[in-house]
């Protein structure tokens, strides 16, 4: 393994960087298989104390996927590059595994399955992503791996109905056979993925050196930029909460709205995929980390007042369902996507704060999860009867309102606590010069 990384860290820059851009995506859709198949299914007319069994297993997913944010806030800071691929291996061997038992063990007891599934599968991005940060060309490879976030979910539902009508197998069985047609890509690009070179000089030069975090500098990193974290975790939470309806509720949401087309999940995904990955690729473009801070704050406003503009449209009969999907989606990835990518990379290397990316991500992610599967129980508790088409409107409208707000006010202070820095600096340099 060391001579061939020896070998890939001679080709050119630009080479590297797609290569890990497209064995990082490969990896996530793959990992995706072993998440969301079940979502394919409907399991109509099952239900379990007046609750949907569908939203059963989501919410079991989701709390097991929840309390591995909050793990892998420690696990994830702390990891080391030599234990990537293995970690990788395990946690979605784990989460495989409970997928066939899954299949076996007989409903409702089989809902802690989706839980066991959940836990392991929630800290592979911070695993993935780790190949990725700190490095000149970031924001190419993570807007590749990105699109997986979108991209994937759609992709895989479309797989696994497929596999469901050809194979004439169950909605129980179909999850754990779509995670066995990606068992082979997915050994095959975390390979892709150990053959990264490390940061050269330059790229730490650039983006700041990325470090282990103990529980000491998590503490101090928190506190330093507390005003703009908790901004930045009340729009994460309240994408996170809408993005998370959509992807696990897409297929319910579609048949509200009149759709009986298997494709169509996989058609609306592509088209928003090249839109964001085209967006956020020609940040690479942009050398001065604080102007492109500031530009993904943009984004993430755009996105917001898109979600906005799209549903008051739809409300008012001025758009199709199509349309308004299309657009909403877009408007949700816009804003969700930078926070899983690019935002506390530019971030870090905007206050050249000795961190990682991964720490910062997981914090997110901790309270994200926590809101949706909260929603979640409010919804299903609370207003059973409203459909998922419904829910899903009004939500990205409260998503769209607030998260732009916060996300004025995320730019505001960060700008405002940049300025204050470099003055900082000025200052010590000026002591620093009257010293010697």
């Amino acid at each position: 393994m060391d001579k061939l990384r020896a070998k890939v860290a001679k080709w050119p820059y630009s080479a590297i960087s797609v290569l890990a851009g497209i064995s990082a995506f490969c990896t996530y859709t793959s990992m995706y298989a072993f998440r969301k198949g079940f979502a394919a299914g409907t399991f109509s007319g099952e239900q379990y104390l007046h609750v949907d069994y569908k939203v059963w297993l989501v919410i079991a997913q989701v709390i097991g996927y929840t309390l591995s944010k909050f793990y892998g806030i420690k696990f994830i800071a702390e990891l080391k590059p030599g234990q990537r691929a293995k970690s990788i291996f395990v946690l979605i061997g784990v989460a495989w595994a409970a997928l066939l038992l899954f299949a076996v063990i007989p409903a409702p007891f089989n809902i802690i399955c989706l839980f066991i599934n959940g836990f392991p599968l929630g800290m592979i991005w911070g695993l993935v992503f780790s190949y990725l940060e700190g490095r000149r060309s970031t924001e190419f490879m993570a807007a590749v791996l990105s699109i997986s976030l979108i991209f994937a979910s759609g992709f895989v539902k479309t797989i696994a109905r497929s596999v469901r009508d050809s194979l004439h197998i169950s909605e129980y069985s179909m999850p754990f056979i779509t995670g066995a047609i990606f068992v082979l890509p997915l050994v095959f690009f975390v390979f892709c993925l150990e053959l990264m070179p490390p940061p050269t000089p330059e790229d730490i030069a650039q983006r700041t050196k990325r470090a282990p975090m103990d529980a000491a500098e998590r503490q101090a990193f928190l506190k330093r930029f507390l005003p703009g974290i908790i901004l930045t975790l009340v729009i994460y939470v309240l994408l996170t909460i809408m993005r998370d309806v959509r992807d696990n509720f897409e297929v319910e949401i579609w048949a509200s709205l009149g759709n009986k087309d298997n494709t169509i999940y996989t058609k609306i995904d592509t088209i928003i995929s090249v839109i964001v990955l085209v967006a956020i690729s020609l940040l690479i473009l942009v050398k001065k980390n604080l102007r492109a801070f500031g530009l993904i704050h943009l984004m993430i406003i755009a996105g917001c007042l898109l979600i906005t503009i799209a549903t008051v449209l739809f409300e008012l009969n001025m758009i199709t369902p199509f349309n308004w999907m299309v657009m909403a989606g877009l408007g949700l990835y816009l804003g969700y996507v930078p926070y899983n990518a690019i935002f506390f990379e530019r971030m870090i290397a905007s206050f050249h704060y000795r961190s990682n990316v991964g720490f910062l991500i997981y914090v997110s992610d901790s309270m994200g999860y926590l809101g949706s599967v909260t929603i979640l129980l409010v919804k299903e508790l609370g207003r059973p009867n409203i459909s998922w088409a419904a829910f899903f409107k009004e939500g990205v409208l409260v998503v769209g309102i607030i998260g732009g707000i916060c996300a004025i006010l995320s730019l505001i202070y960060f700008l405002q606590s940049a300025r204050k820095s470099n003055k900082s600096d000025e200052r010590q340099n000026e002591l620093n010069i009257l010293t010697v």
